[in-house]
């Protein structure tokens, strides 16, 4: 205990001269501290809203829903659930028509009963919520209504009913902005669907069923007993726990990832941890020899010095607790419309801690590495005026700290992804940018040193010498900046990709217009109307519905039933759009098996063709029957190829193709693609036809690109926001090592001096140090990140790599910039010293 209070005593004293630099060890471990605390705060909050939130979610107890029409069956399943109160609801997407405003595709949604039992149903004005019922009106969504102009009692025409319009839709459980961005809701009363005349034979529409009970235990009992026999019939349920655990886990990956990225600046953090631990350990070298050379140890020397850097990371991880506390109130924002849930803001006393002791563990274990030279120092350091080594090539114990180091980083993966190949392939990532970044740095100074050109003017030489000078810190910034560089720029690049492939599938020659549920009666009127606009009919597919009944000579109710097999229940209890034709699409191409287009007599066998995935989900092979249910006629089938489909075209493409001369005469509708100019055209037709066949769907592609548009910025924003803390947390190290490395460079400036250097050569020698660094720093890191993101567009996205050379020029000139600014900026002490300095002995 004594020896613990002597060791306190003398980092403290020794701290009293040393402050300012440990100041700046403190400040580069506060952001990455901040982002953490911030990202578990909002984490945090956004589990207890979910948890106290997802009834008023859900809107009820137990959902069931179907595709099926009602009938006796579903009746006797809702009998048996014997819920204390049911609310209905049907749903299905269909063109509306507003009168004077326009048309557009909604998600209309027909309402009976006392729904929500739990949440909130906001419109405006309030009363509309109830009113709309007895008066038979609807409930429009609010964006719809300021885009169409609309206002209480203006009238929409769902299929061929007229709705007034008895207020806004504010909200419903179980929407958002995020999702209601493509197709918002319109909500009418459930008993005048029928009254549309959209709900015909063949129709796709959903069926819901909102259950309440008193007793909160009765569903997931309920569920438990029955959900293996509704699941026959294809009825599937949801219950309030399942909801909780579905967004828990969606949920829990999107602050994961954010856990990530804020993680990295962290690393940065500590890298600039090591680097200003590094040169102030070696500034302290004399002094541990004196200590020495008084009997002190190497361990008392390693444990002050601990001491000191310890006291300064908790109080760094205080404050970047403080700090990401603060910040926490902004997150709710930055996700504002594209969660589910409401976010509330408050403080987490969990996260608070985990943050304090992540930075308080991690800021020692970086440490550690130079550290551990202070145990060496030799008592002879004050006696000789060699250098004397400070630094065992064999010491076991600064390997055992490495593989710390990793080992942490990758237990940190684990604890937020919860996968342990993802941990294991963030770890990776990380070494290898380390690796490649830290060889870049030794590639440097071995290059400047061997090959600078004699002839390059003095200034220009000097200023590249600096960067292999003894304590330079080339290394440490290359990794800070070019990390955080590396983090941006592949944000840039996978956000230019995806609005890229956006902006190619909305090609001057690709459709862009698509016509939907086209009845054959309505075919020729639809093409007539296209026909006068001048538009062309650049495709026509026909689309037949059907349900798989058995797979290899087994009843789909058996192939449910047993749960031996590895066939997919959503799979089979899915209904189908499916097509017919002799050849492929350009966007389709054969990967196993062979394509026959075409049957040529009634009695052969019919090979059809599948999607791969697809394929591998149902758990069929080549040569598998396949036996489905087209409205109500049986069609044997057998699996003759699978097909890999580019899904990012605008084509027709389909999971299931049959070839010609099969369906033909079976009832289908069609699908007519088109191109339009302007909206304004778009309007038009959208118009005329919906006024003549209101069954038909319109897909306008345009807008659904510019909505899809919005949506990655919107997701780019956010990451871009995370990716900000290492961008900072690098310049912060860059400040951090400029200022820790000053009084050698004041040395240096004011010997030049001396000898006859001016003001303006000095700064051009340091303008050109900065210049260099921060242009290799930058240049390394989108190198980093043009890889990453190669790999991402290839195995992830399927999608073209290509890079946005105008945003990489701007990455490059930005962040070179702003090392060199700030590298001058600290360096003004360094310029304005007087020579007579160095003579007194001032420096």
């Amino acid at each position: 205990m004594k020896r613990l209070r002597w060791l306190i005593r003398m980092a403290y004293r020794d701290s009293r001269r040393s402050r300012s630099r440990l100041l700046l060890f403190l400040s580069s471990i506060v952001l990455g501290i901040a982002a953490l605390v911030a990202i578990g705060s909002f984490g945090d909050n956004l589990k207890g809203d979910i948890e106290r939130e997802t009834k008023g979610l859900l809107g009820a107890d137990l959902v069931v829903r179907t595709n099926q029409e009602p009938g006796d069956t579903l009746q006797m399943w809702l009998d048996s659930l014997d819920a204390d109160e049911m609310a209905s609801e049907v749903e299905f997407n269909n063109m509306v028509l507003f009168q004077g405003a326009g048309t557009k595709l909604m998600e209309v949604r027909g309402l009976s009963g006392p729904f929500p039992f739990y949440g909130d149903f906001e419109t405006d004005p309030a009363t509309a919520s109830a009113s709309y019922l007895n008066d038979g009106g609807a409930l429009v969504d609010e964006a719809v209504m300021k885009e169409m102009g609309l206002q209480p009692g203006d009238s929409v025409r769902v299929g061929e009913y007229w709705f007034k319009v008895a207020g806004t839709l504010l909200d419903i459980p179980g929407s958002s902005t995020f999702s209601r961005s493509f197709t918002p809701p319109l909500i009418i009363p459930g008993r005048l669907v029928d009254s549309t005349g959209l709900l015909e034979a063949g129709s796709r529409a959903s069926y819901k069923y909102y259950l309440r009970y008193d007793d909160e235990t009765r569903p997931d009992k309920l569920v438990e007993k029955y959900e293996k026999r509704m699941r026959l019939d294809d009825i599937r349920t949801t219950t309030v726990e399942e909801r909780k655990e579905r967004l828990r886990r969606n949920f829990d990956q999107l602050t994961g990832f954010l856990n990530l990225v804020a993680f990295i600046a962290l690393l940065l953090g500590c890298i600039g941890v090591a680097s200003t631990v590094h040169v102030y350990i070696r500034s302290k070298i004399p002094y541990v020899a004196v200590l020495r050379c008084l009997g002190a140890k190497g361990a008392d020397a390693f444990f002050i010095f601990l001491i000191q850097i310890g006291t300064m990371g908790l109080i760094g991880s205080v404050i970047g607790a403080i700090l990401g506390s603060l910040l926490q109130y902004v997150i709710p924002s930055i996700f504002q419309g594209m969660l589910t849930v409401e976010v509330s803001t408050g403080l987490s006393a969990l996260a608070i801690i985990q943050g304090i002791l992540t930075g308080f563990f991690i800021s020692i274990l970086f440490a550690l590495l130079p550290l551990l030279s202070i145990r060496q120092v030799s008592p002879l350091v004050t006696l000789r005026a060699a250098y004397e080594p400070t630094t065992s090539k064999r010491d076991w114990l600064r390997w055992t700290v490495i593989l710390a180091v990793v080992l942490f980083v990758f237990i940190f993966a684990f604890v937020q992804t919860g996968e342990w190949t993802e941990a294991g392939l963030f770890t990776l990532f990380i070494c290898f940018a380390y690796l490649i970044l830290f060889g870049s740095g030794r590639l440097l100074m071995w290059a400047v040193r061997r090959f600078i050109p004699a002839g390059w003017p003095y200034v220009y030489r000097q200023g590249v010498a600096n960067l292999y000078r003894p304590q330079n810190q080339t290394i440490v910034l290359l990794i800070s900046i070019g990390l955080g560089t590396g983090m941006l720029a592949s944000l840039v690049f996978v956000q230019h990709m995806l609005l890229d492939e956006l902006r190619f599938a909305d090609g001057a020659n690709k459709a862009n217009f698509i016509l939907y549920d086209i009845q054959q009666a309505q075919r020729d009127g639809v093409v007539e109307i296209l026909d006068s606009a001048g538009l062309p009919l650049l495709t026509e597919v026909p689309v037949v519905t059907t349900r798989i009944s058995g797979i290899n000579n087994r009843s789909r109710q058996a192939l449910l039933a047993d749960t031996t097999d590895d066939y997919s229940d959503r799979s089979l209890s899915w209904e189908y759009r499916i097509t017919f034709r002799d050849e492929l699409t350009p966007s389709e191409k054969i990967t196993e098996g062979k394509w026959r287009g075409q049957v040529q007599n009634p009695g052969d066998s019919v090979f059809i063709s599948l999607d791969q995935e697809f394929a591998e989900r149902l758990g069929v092979v080549i040569g598998d029957k396949i036996t489905w249910n087209i409205q109500g006629l049986p069609v044997d089938t057998y699996v003759g190829s699978f097909r890999e489909i580019n899904w990012t075209e605008v084509d027709a493409n389909f999971m299931v193709l049959f070839p010609s001369g099969v369906l033909e005469k079976a009832p289908h509708f069609t699908l007519v693609f088109t191109r339009v100019s302007s909206d304004e055209v778009a309007t038009d037709i959208q118009q005329a036809v919906v006024s003549k066949f209101s069954n038909v769907t319109i897909i306008n592609l345009g807008r659904m690109f510019d909505k899809a548009s919005e949506i990655v910025d919107k997701m780019a924003f956010v990451i871009r926001f995370m990716a900000l803390f290492s961008i900072l947390t690098g310049l912060i190290v860059l400040i951090a090592s400029v200022l820790i490395s000053r009084f050698q460079r004041i040395r240096e400036s004011v010997l030049l001096r001396t000898i006859g250097a001016s003001r303006k050569q000095i700064w051009l020698i340091q303008l050109f140090e900065y210049l260099f660094l921060g242009s290799l720093a930058v240049f390394t890191g989108i190198l980093l990140a043009a890889l990453a993101s190669a790999l991402l567009a290839v195995f992830v996205f399927n999608i073209t790599f290509s890079l946005p050379w105008l945003s990489l020029l701007l990455i490059f000139i930005v962040i070179t910039g702003l090392t060199v600014g700030i590298g001058l900026f600290n360096s003004r002490e360094v310029v304005s010293r007087p020579p007579l300095a160095v003579l007194r002995k001032e420096v």
